[in-house]
């Protein structure tokens, strides 16, 4: 596959008690209308809360993830952020960074104000939000909780949502968003689906992915496009799930990860999967897991939805248009710039904006989370955010047509 390199990278995070437990996860890309040069990238970083960085990749806020509700429970883990425009709160018209937070299985939000003193981003969750699926603390402390995001508005009524998956489940749970009072943002449980956690194989077995025992096939990844109100969802060890955004009718399988069919066995002592013999009924574009999905739209309503193969390290591109049925168009790896810069491996979340972003990427910004940043910092776990030109992508992907 051709070979993209950032442009530039966050500062590194270290997933340990010195590092603040912070674990690069997920991208999301505001930006600033007035004055596009002030565009901000917005990403989680679980039990470290959010990040907050310009387009320089430099960091501008550091924003905490909740304290634990008391000293035996979860203590607040954002694990997923997306964006919502011009939300119609009881104080004006806002922009908000929506968050799962895995550790207290709610919805945070954060209002988006670009030169506020003291950082971009306010808090305006409304106290009163409800667990997304569980029905007691217990129950949180489980942490089969909010995972995966993506919110989507409605354009023909004109209301949002949030759609959010389930920890080590296969869930989707269809949310509306709702103006509280004093500015502050609410949420309410309107649906949930169920995507399948066994398949009929075509030799007539029946096939479950391989997990912890108790674990079911989860997904993480999810992004709805605008224009025709379709959810895609990355089951992370089945593949690409095409469905309506409002959880109504029936969801449809868009790619297979290779591993797909593989029997395996779980190892206690490894805490592994030991796998069989491939029997051929897998894709052949993703390698488990199936991670950030995020969408690289065009101006004449064409474009692409772009996943992360995180077994492979690469990114595989399918065409937008339902007409042409999520055809596979291509892929590209983000490679290193230097010894100093390099690339992206294991990428958990992505997040694309095809919009011109000032001088530094006047082509649009692909951001691309990084599991092991290289140099990094000896034995510490390292992740951090890669910089992507957009424009570098498009072309990767039509050199490789």
């Amino acid at each position: 596959l051709p070979a993209v390199a950032p442009r530039a990278e966050t500062p590194v995070l270290h997933d340990d008690e010195a590092g603040g437990d912070a674990d690069a996860d997920d991208p999301a890309i505001w930006r600033n209308a007035a004055n596009p040069d002030r565009s901000l990238v917005i990403a989680t970083a679980k039990q470290g809360g959010l990040r907050v960085y310009d387009l320089d990749a430099r960091e501008v806020q550091s924003v905490p993830a909740p304290a634990a509700p008391g000293p035996d429970h979860a203590p607040g883990r954002f694990n997923n952020v997306d964006l919502l425009h011009g939300l119609r709160l009881s104080s004006g018209r806002a922009d908000l960074a929506v968050t799962s937070d895995r550790g207290g299985d709610r919805l945070r939000f954060h209002r988006i104000d670009r030169d506020r003193p003291g950082g971009p981003l306010t808090d305006v969750t409304d106290p009163a939000a409800p667990p997304v699926f569980s029905s007691s603390q217990e129950q949180i402390d489980e942490q089969r909780t909010a995972y995966g995001l993506a919110t989507w508005t409605d354009k023909s009524t004109g209301r949002s949502y949030a759609l959010v998956s389930r920890r080590e489940r296969t869930s989707v749970a269809l949310l509306e968003i709702t103006p509280g009072a004093g500015g502050k943002v609410d949420y309410r449980k309107l649906r949930t689906l169920d995507l399948p956690a066994k398949f009929r194989l075509p030799n007539g077995t029946s096939w479950t992915p391989c997990g912890e025992p108790g674990e079911l096939p989860q997904v993480e990844g999810m992004v709805v496009d605008p224009a025709n109100g379709t959810l895609y969802a990355g089951q992370e060890d089945v593949g690409i799930w095409r469905m309506r955004a409002d959880l109504t009718g029936k969801p449809e399988l868009v790619d297979k990860v290779r591993e797909f069919g593989v029997p395996g066995t779980y190892d206690e002592e490894t805490e592994e999967c030991v796998a069989g013999a491939d029997p051929g009924y897998g894709g052949s574009r993703l390698s488990a897991d199936v991670e950030g999905l995020t969408l690289l739209t065009e101006p004449d309503g064409d474009g692409h939805l772009l996943a992360s193969s995180q077994g492979d390290d690469t990114f595989a591109a399918y065409d937008r248009e339902l007409s042409d049925a999520n055809e596979y168009e291509g892929g590209f790896r983000v490679t290193a710039a230097s010894s100093e810069l390099d690339g992206s491996q294991e990428c958990d979340g992505a997040a694309a904006l095809a919009a011109p972003l000032g001088r530094t990427y006047p082509d649009g910004l692909l951001v691309v989370q990084d599991g092991h940043d290289s140099p990094g910092d000896g034995e510490r776990p390292s992740t951090n955010f890669k910089f992507v030109d957009l424009g570098d992508v498009r072309d990767a992907l039509e050199e490789g047509r």
